[in-house]
């Protein structure tokens, strides 16, 4: 087993650049390829985002709270398909338990932001020398909300909290609402997710075999970067980890070129329509050891010890215990410990990356039909290797349903795109 030091100096010593010619040619069979199959996909439209409002007015009347304040993210497109970005000045969407939408936003923001509504009229401006939250609170007072509680997303900021307070505005949780609307996917955005799943999929078929000596990380990215977008892919991201590097979940700074018998570690997405994708794939770059093959084998049958536990009505956490079983008794291990799975089983995911629920021990949420989640009990052993599997599925009466079905050998790697949900 190589130690640090000695990896840095083999991976140094070793470095190569990917040459020209092998980047056009790569450049050129995507040309040939790669075309754009997203074409055909439906928006969210207006009725569904004004639904997801009541559904968000009524959790509120449930849980006491007045109104919502949502800051630009994936929670205000959610709700009112308004894009836009966080900044020092405030831009906010008021959703209170009764009555119309507003938006408070600076005046010389007002056109480009009345410009990315897809319903309301209703926006309140404020000026720099003015104080945003008496908008917010005037909202209030017009809705006939005022005196209540307002519900806040934990991503909202500081800055938005205290100014409230200052104005005597009383400020509560509002996970239970936007979380109560987002975890539980319709028929339509499952269908948004599965192409995005297909987008990424299918750039793995094309990048895996395109793999070249002295690739370094950046090389395997721009690839697969560039894959999806053509694809239709939008927020593409990828990460490429090569040999040792592997072992890192998230990576490491170390120099890194790959090389024959080399793991390649991927984990790359995208999104279609706002909703992302989420796929980890381990190939191994020239012939496989039987080390690799065993850790690899354990890995994909740890995704079905996952599957098998995630029933509805069971708590999100028993996935996660039932991998660590399967891994623990073959000496893996124990617990959070490497070598072993040093992260949870999975995560929520939907139009965030990484969403609640999760596959983490004590997680007691009950599984219910419309949650999603990634499926990748990953195995690392430090200063040698690391192998991770993800796919991502959602949840039925039924039990578990792939968006991508996981490859089931080392040298087929890829997988396969899964049936289209309610197709």
């Amino acid at each position: 087993m190589q130690s640090k030091r000695t990896f840095l100096k083999a991976a140094a010593g070793t470095a190569l650049l990917a040459t020209t010619a092998s980047s056009a040619s790569n450049a050129l069979l995507f040309d040939r390829a790669l075309k754009n199959i997203t074409g055909g996909v439906i928006p969210i439209s207006v009725q569904e985002r004004q639904a997801r409002v009541a559904r968000a007015q009524a959790l509120m009347q449930e849980a006491g709270l007045s109104a919502l304040l949502i800051e630009p993210g994936s929670s205000m497109l959610y709700f009112t398909g308004i894009r836009w970005r966080r900044s020092e000045r405030l831009t906010a969407v008021v959703i209170p338990a009764k009555g119309e939408i507003a938006v408070v936003t600076p005046y010389f923001e007002e056109p480009s932001v009345r410009e990315s509504m897809t319903f309301g009229d209703d926006v309140r401006t404020w000026h720099e020398h003015e104080d945003p939250f008496d908008r917010v609170s005037q909202i209030l007072k017009d809705r006939g909300v005022a005196g209540g509680t307002v519900g806040m997303e934990p991503t909202v900021r500081y800055f938005v909290v205290e100014g409230l307070k200052k104005l005597g505005v009383a400020v509560g949780d509002g996970w239970p609402v936007s979380y109560g609307c987002r975890m539980i996917k319709s028929p339509h955005e499952l269908r948004l997710m599965h192409k995005a799943n297909e987008v990424t999929l299918t750039a793995y078929a094309m990048v895996w075999n395109r793999l070249q000596s002295g690739m370094t990380p950046e090389d395997i990215n721009a690839l697969m970067r560039r894959a999806q977008g053509e694809l239709g892919g939008q927020g593409v991201w990828t990460m490429a980890l090569l040999a040792e590097a592997s072992a890192y979940p998230h990576g490491t700074g170390l120099p890194q070129s790959l090389k024959e018998g080399d793991i390649v570690l991927m984990d790359c997405g995208c999104s279609v329509e706002g909703y992302q994708s989420d796929i980890s794939r381990t190939f191994v770059f020239g012939e496989p050891s039987a080390r690799q093959r065993e850790v690899w084998d354990t890995v994909r049958q740890g995704q079905k010890v996952a599957w098998d536990a995630a029933r509805i009505g069971q708590p999100a956490g028993a996935v996660d215990d039932a991998v660590r079983r399967y891994y623990e008794s073959l000496g893996w291990g124990p617990d959070y410990r490497t070598p072993g799975l040093s992260h949870r089983t999975g995560h929520g995911i939907g139009m965030d990356g990484h969403e609640p629920i999760n596959f983490v021990r004590g997680e007691k949420t009950p599984l219910m039909p419309g949650m999603c989640f990634s499926n990748e009990p990953g195995l690392y052993s430090f200063e040698e290797f690391g192998v991770r599997l993800e796919d991502c599925l959602y949840m039925t009466e039924e039990g578990p349903k792939w968006f991508t079905e996981p490859p089931e050998s080392l040298d087929a790697p890829v997988g396969r795109l899964a049936p289209v949900p309610n197709a």
